[in-house]
């Protein structure tokens, strides 16, 4: 008869952050100060990531981060960050359905080349002038 000599691990211990975090909750007005505090900084990487979104930068980017910060404490965030995975990934999957892909590429092709023909009319007519600075703008009227 074979004797299994496996020793099961001993349970790890909570690392520092865990035990500090720990302590923090024990107090209650400790852990008020500190969910005001994951409030406050995971609010200003949502909405700084709500403002990328229609200004230049990585918003999509911004808003998963802020939601990871209010979901170490709140549990809609939580919630909230499943669901931005869950529509992350089907969008992941559209993009990568070959007919879509085909059809975006497409789209994008032929708006380069009518941007790049507009620029090249403008070009043409008004030279290196900034729209601005015409003086005689009766092709606009």
């Amino acid at each position: 008869m074979a004797i299994d000599h496996e020793m099961e691990a001993p349970p790890e211990e909570p690392g520092l952050f865990h035990r500090f975090r720990e302590r923090v909750r024990r107090n209650p007005l400790l852990n008020t100060a500190w969910r005001a505090g994951v409030f406050a900084v995971g609010a200003a990487v949502l909405i700084g990531g709500l403002v990328m979104m229609v200004t230049p930068g990585p918003g999509l980017l911004g808003i998963v981060i802020g939601l990871a910060i209010l979901a170490t404490e709140f549990a809609w965030a939580q919630r909230a960050l499943h669901r931005a995975k869950t529509a992350a990934d089907r969008a992941k999957e559209k993009a990568f359905d070959p007919r879509k892909r085909r059809r975006n590429t497409i789209l994008g092709a032929s708006t380069a080349v009518l941007v790049a023909g507009a620029l090249a009319a403008y070009l043409a007519i008004y030279g290196l002038t900034l729209p601005w600075n015409i003086e005689d703008p009766t092709f606009w009227t």
